[in-house]
This record gives structure tokens, C-alpha cells and sequence, in this order.
């Protein structure tokens, strides 16, 4: 006489209340202990107690006495805890960040100021500097991550895993990419309020398959919504680094961006400011320097709030080419490349 046995002879019983399903198959079987000729069957029935319960032991101890005539059966009755409800909302949790060593956010206090085309050529210059790399694009009403890295038209692959969805990032120039882009037709305008923008967002952060990264960059939109706000309490961003461009009206943006992370509630460190534009070089004048945007805005702005100046990247026609055709200018090895190189090693120093 074997425990196999005994539920096998248990699943005779039928409640006559669950479509004639079995005890076993219910899971109200919770124990079989066997001592010799003895058996110890204890049943579990929920908090609130099956009105056929008195029934279903009667019901398992005659199916043990039929299969196994002389045998002494105890059947027993407990009160078992039932699943507590979910919460509402995704079931999301960082299992899939837990292998990234750095999450960083790449933002600015208003759209236009090339923040995207930063992010994008950082993480390209990191990896090139040998880092392993991800970019989720957080722009989720204004993904460009897609066109500025020649990825249009893909689909990430997903699976199912222990009844969770699993994102497989793209893989291209040595970096993992992953945008809501990827999932919506590009002439498609995503109507979404805050709460649905703010959970389709951490999606394509917390379900991705990101395995071992050194940096997680995740470009953020522009501004200091109810999206930043979610993503710095509900992401573990490690902190972030902002980008700017010279003149007063993008810098006086950049203070509620610095100011937003220096929250009391937030307290994110900002590693960094980047002042993109900061000065126009026509190729055919490559040492020539034309400061159409004012000069040294981000530098005095960094000096100001004690935040470190990690680069200053020049408007160049071929940064503009490279967004718009796939390929990421940090990739060559103009003076625009390079200075997107050095961005990614003082900001890989500042962290190691």
C-alpha cells in the first residue's frame, strides 16, 4: 500500500458540487501518511467550509476501506489559507534588471534639445569603449529610438515563461534596444493616458530579458510628468544625466529637471549634464566654431548646481545624418564621434 495507491482510490471521490471533479484533482487532498495497516488522510477545505465537507470524508474513508479492506483510516479536516487576491495592476517585478549593474536615465526639462540622439550615441560610444550595453526608449509618445537606429519594421521576439510574458531586446551595434516603437505602427498616435503610458513603460523595462548589462540606459521623455514620476519610484534608476542645450529658455528646464531628481521624495543623484548644440562646425570649416545657441550656458548651469559637465557635443550635419539614416555618429571616428566617446568614459569613470 503506497501513497500512489491511496489517491489513486481518493480520486474515486467526485464532488458533486464541481462538476463532478475529483478530491484529488481539487486539491483538497493535503496529506497521506501511512504507518503500516494505519492511514492518515488529512482533507483541506477553504476558510469558508464546504457545506459538503462532512460528506466528501465520509465519502474518502469508504474509498480507501473498498481498495484496501482491514485497513484502520483516519480522516482529518483543516482549514487551509486561501490565495490572496491581487492587487490591480501589472504583476511586475525586477527578476529580469537583476544582472545590470547600472540603470541610468537620460533626461531633459524640455523636448528638442537632441536628448534621444544623446542617449542613443551614448550607449553606442559605451559599447564601443567594450561595456555591455542596453537602451530602453521611455518616450512612449515619441519613440525614436527605432529610426535613429535603423531598426524599423522589427519585432522583438516574446515568450511565455511561468505565466509572464518575456521581451528579447533587438540587438544591433552592440547594444540591446528596446521602444514601444517596436510594437506600434510608426504613423500610429498613442492616445494613452497617464496610468496606461506609465504601465506600457515599465514593460519594456522590467519584462525584458536584459541578462548581463553594465549600463541600462533609459531615455525618458522630455518634461517632469507623472511618467518621470513613475519611473524614478517604481524603476530602480541608479540616477541620471541631463541634457541641455545653451540658451537661457532650455537651461531654465533644466533646473526643474535637477530640481525634480533632488526632490526630497525622489533624492536620484544626476551624474552628469551634456550640452548638446553647444556650438555649430560647418565641414568645410572643421576648426571653426559658430556659438548660435550662446556659449557655455550648460557649463555655467553645471557650475551652478555643482553637477559635473561631462561633454559638449557640437551641432555637426552628420549627427543629423546618422539619426535619420540608422547609423549613430558614434560609430565613425570624426570629431563628433569622439566627442561622444569621451562622454561615455567620463560617465563609465564617474560610476566605476
Amino acid at each position: 500500500m503506497t501513497k500512489e495507491e491511496i489517491l489513486k482510490a481518493l480520486a474515486e471521490v467526485l464532488h458533486p458540487a464541481k462538476q463532478d471533479r475529483d478530491i484529488v484533482s481539487l486539491g483538497i487532498v493535503g496529506d497521506v501518511a501511512i504507518d503500516g495497516n494505519s492511514v492518515v488522510v488529512t482533507l483541506a477545505f477553504p476558510k469558508h467550509r464546504d457545506p459538503l465537507a462532512e460528506y466528501l470524508a465520509g465519502s474518502a474513508k469508504a474509498a480507501i476501506i473498498r481498495n484496501f479492506p482491514g485497513v484502520s483510516v483516519e480522516i482529518k479536516s483543516v482549514v487551509k489559507d486561501e490565495a490572496p487576491k491581487k492587487k490591480p495592476g501589472l504583476d511586475l517585478n525586477f527578476d529580469e534588471l537583476a544582472d545590470v549593474r547600472h540603470i541610468i536615465g537620460v533626461a531633459s526639462g524640455k523636448g528638442g534639445v537632441g536628448k534621444s540622439t544623446v542617449a542613443v550615441n551614448l550607449a553606442v560610444a559605451l559599447a564601443r569603449l567594450g561595456y555591455k550595453v542596453g537602451l530602453a526608449d521611455a518616450d512612449v509618445y515619441g519613440p525614436s529610438v527605432p529610426k535613429m537606429t535603423g531598426t524599423e519594421g522589427e519585432q522583438p521576439e516574446a515568450i511565455q515563461e511561468d505565466d509572464k510574458d518575456i521581451i528579447f531586446p533587438l540587438m544591433k551595434y552592440g547594444v540591446k534596444w528596446m521602444s514601444i516603437g517596436y510594437f506600434a505602427d510608426p504613423a500610429q498616435a498613442l492616445i494613452w493616458r497617464g496610468p496606461m503610458a506609465c504601465n506600457a513603460l515599465k514593460q519594456m523595462i522590467l519584462q525584458v530579458r536584459w541578462e548581463d548589462l553594465d549600463f541600462l540606459l533609459v531615455d525618458m521623455p522630455p518634461g517632469t510628468g507623472d511618467i518621470h514620476i513613475s519611473l524614478v519610484h517604481d524603476i530602480p534608476l541608479e540616477g541620471a544625466v541631463i541634457v541641455s542645450t545653451p540658451q537661457d529658455v532650455a537651461l531654465a528646464d533644466v533646473e526643474k529637471g535637477v530640481n525634480m531628481f533632488r526632490n526630497e521624495s525622489i533624492r536620484k543623484p544626476i551624474f552628469g549634464l551634456v550640452e548638446n548644440m553647444a556650438w555649430f562646425t560647418p565641414e568645410e570649416l572643421p576648426e571653426n566654431r559658430y556659438y548660435i545657441f550662446g556659449k557655455d550656458g550648460g557649463a555655467r548651469m553645471a557650475a551652478k548646481y555643482d553637477i559635473p559637465l561631462l561633454g559638449q557635443i557640437p551641432i555637426v550635419q552628420s549627427i543629423r545624418e546618422g539619426g535619420d539614416s540608422g547609423e549613430p555618429a558614434a560609430l565613425g571616428s570624426r570629431p563628433d564621434s569622439l566627442a561622444f566617446l569621451e562622454l561615455a568614459r567620463k560617465l563609465a569613470e564617474s560610476l566605476d
